[in-house]
Order: structure tokens, then C-alpha cells, then sequence
């Protein structure tokens, strides 16, 4: 009875670890765009590249996955000026910001996801600085043929991580200057084929 018992345990496991499929996450074809806005309206936006990821699944249907985001990669794309593009680049590496030096990566983990038929929220910690917070958020999915692509807007509060630049909740004689505390990233994502 025993061994009954154990060889349908075991069954179950591998009939579970069976479906579940891993599908790695293609650099080239992927991107991670930020923004950032002051409360005076304007704004800076660039991207940052992906170091890894992947997606897990079981019988087609996103479960997992973790990201990996390089933080030495990050550019400015609405400065035209070289000169003035790199300075900004260079102060969202430095410790008002990214702090880059002690901190080259940050993270995303996911840990649950409800899925209605049609689209995903997805709930996860993000991990920037050495510092998580559990986020949550929709996210839009669909297959091409045997690719897995998801793209999602995601609201982050820096202030969380310990990115205090310009802050209104830290700093209150900034007058114009209050950069929001929440920045933007707009992620594609796409399986390797």
C-alpha cells in the first residue's frame, strides 16, 4: 500500500514538473523603456537593457519568471545633445539615483499571477538599490505561433529604494524643481522562438 501510495505521489510531481516549461526571454527582441517626470510637466525618458529572464509556464499558461535589468546600460533618448544626454545618464548613476557602482542590477520576481481568459495581473518584488517592493499590475500577453509576448506599464515609487532625489516628501523648498516620485517603465517582452 505504501508503495502505491508513493508511486502515484510521485506521478503527480512529475506529471506537474512536466508541465511546467521554462522559455528564456529573447535580449534582442525585448525592451525596457523608462520615464521620469517632474511635476511641472516635463520629463526625460531612455531605456535599459535586460541582463536575463525568463517565463515559466504550466499547460500554456504564465505561472513564474523572473528579470534581470543591467543598470550600467541605462541611456537618455530625449536629449539631443550628447554632452547633456550623458550628464543626465551619468547623475541617474550616481548615489542621488541608481547608484549603479554598488548596485549594477536590479530585479523582478514574480510570486503570483491571476489570469481571466484574457489578460494577466501579475504581483511580484522588484528589487532596485538592494531594496524590494512587491508590486502589482496588468499586463497584456499574447502568442505568435511559438512566441510568447507581453507588454506592461508599470508605476514604481522610488522612494522605496531609498531614491530620494528631488523628493516632495523629503525635501519641502524644492518649489518647481519635485521630480515625481513614481517613474514609468514600459516593458516588451519577448520568448526566444
Amino acid at each position: 500500500m505504501k508503495k502505491q501510495i508513493l508511486i502515484s505521489l510521485f506521478i503527480i510531481l512529475s506529471n506537474n514538473l512536466y508541465c511546467q516549461v521554462k522559455k528564456n526571454i529573447s535580449l534582442s527582441e525585448s525592451t525596457v523603456k523608462w520615464i521620469g517626470e517632474k511635476i511641472t510637466g516635463g520629463q526625460h525618458d531612455g531605456t535599459v537593457n535586460l541582463l536575463n529572464g525568463n517565463f515559466i509556464f504550466k499547460n500554456n499558461i504564465l505561472i513564474g519568471g523572473e528579470f534581470t535589468i543591467d543598470m550600467n546600460t541605462i541611456t537618455c533618448l530625449d536629449i539631443e545633445n550628447p554632452k547633456y544626454a550623458n550628464k543626465l545618464v551619468a547623475h541617474l548613476k550616481d548615489e542621488d539615483f541608481f547608484a549603479t557602482n554598488k548596485f549594477p542590477t536590479s530585479s523582478f520576481v514574480i510570486s503570483n499571477v491571476v489570469y481571466d481568459g484574457k489578460s494577466y495581473m501579475i504581483t511580484g518584488d522588484i528589487t532596485i538599490r538592494g531594496l524590494s517592493q512587491e508590486i502589482t499590475f496588468s499586463t497584456d500577453f499574447h502568442n505568435d505561433e511559438k512566441t510568447f509576448i507581453a507588454d506592461a506599464t508599470i508605476a514604481i515609487d522610488r522612494t522605496k529604494h531609498d531614491v530620494k532625489h528631488r523628493s516632495k516628501y523629503f525635501f519641502d523648498d524644492l518649489g518647481d524643481r519635485i521630480i515625481n516620485d513614481e517613474f514609468i517603465i514600459k516593458v516588451h517582452l519577448e520568448t526566444i522562438k
